[in-house]
């Protein structure tokens, strides 16, 4: 553990010799949610393959950049590409973007993801705030890591999505006229799409909608004292609802719909936040 921290925060101190942008609020983007980035002005792309140990991604929709840029003068960055349970990766290199987001003072943290919808009311293009979440991965990113008095272990995670984050993200997307919900989110390993069978357990469980990534993700980010939000773009519904079958290429297409709208909310989710800083 003591290792992938120290990875970070070297690989934090080359993004910092290569851009003057010192981000109070970062964003992990989910598939298709580039909307995310074309919110940000004065943008600049530092590669994932040009950062002296990082990894690589290999997720369709991924690019591995971080995006430097600013909103209404805010000082932001994006992160294109996550690194999942499912492609091998251990808990310490699925959070290793969060920590650096840390490393470079990120202090509010938008995640974002693509879902399959659980919830029968919800549609394919809603998007959903993260309430609560269910950790279905067997796994937490808190293992192995030696507590200190300033870091915990054992981290409460009552109301880790911050109320007042997802009041001022339901209030943007009302007024964008984006239908928006506020639900459970369940993180399972993947990559296999879920069966009929499981999607009904997770309805029993309590669960909105489902993907894999985030909630390890949350799980880090409270550790490192952000101030959190989540949002989930129901891209599908999940398996037996609908009785449709489901790709990755589907779910692209979707989110491509609403790149527009994204941006747009996105201009006024990073200058609210800004306020609250």
């Amino acid at each position: 553990m003591k290792q992938i921290a120290l990875r970070a925060a070297e690989i934090a101190r080359q993004l910092k010799e290569r851009t003057e942008v010192r981000p109070k609020i970062g964003v992990v983007l989910g598939s298709g949610w580039g909307g995310a980035v074309d919110a940000l002005a004065e943008r600049s792309v530092i590669s994932y393959e040009s950062l002296e140990g990082m990894p690589q991604c290999s997720v369709v929709g991924h690019a591995g950049n971080f995006v430097f840029g600013k909103a209404d003068g805010v000082d932001v960055v994006a992160v294109q590409g996550r690194f999942h349970l499912y492609e091998g990766h251990t808990t310490e290199t699925a959070v290793l973007p969060v920590r650096i987001l840390s490393e470079l003072g990120v202090e509010t943290l938008i995640l974002t993801n693509a879902a399959g919808g659980i919830n029968t009311k919800y549609r394919p293009g809603d998007l959903m705030l993260l309430s609560d979440h269910i950790n279905m991965t067997g796994m937490n990113p808190l293992v192995g890591v030696r507590p200190s008095s300033a870091y915990p272990i054992f981290v409460d995670m009552t109301d880790i999505y911050d109320p007042t984050l997802r009041n001022i993200v339901e209030k943007r997307c009302k007024e964008s006229g984006i239908c928006c919900h506020e639900g459970v989110y369940m993180q399972v390993l993947g990559p296999s799409y879920e069966t009929p069978a499981e999607i009904r357990a997770f309805r029993t469980m309590g669960a909105d909608a489902v993907g894999m990534s985030t909630v390890i993700e949350a799980i880090s980010a409270r550790y490192l004292k952000m101030r959190l939000v989540g949002i989930s773009c129901i891209s599908n519904m999940a398996s037996g609802i609908t009785g449709e079958k489901l790709t990755h290429t589907d779910v692209l297409r979707e989110m491509d719909k609403l790149q527009r709208k994204i941006c747009e909310l996105f201009k006024s989710i990073y200058k609210d936040i800004a306020v609250l800083a």
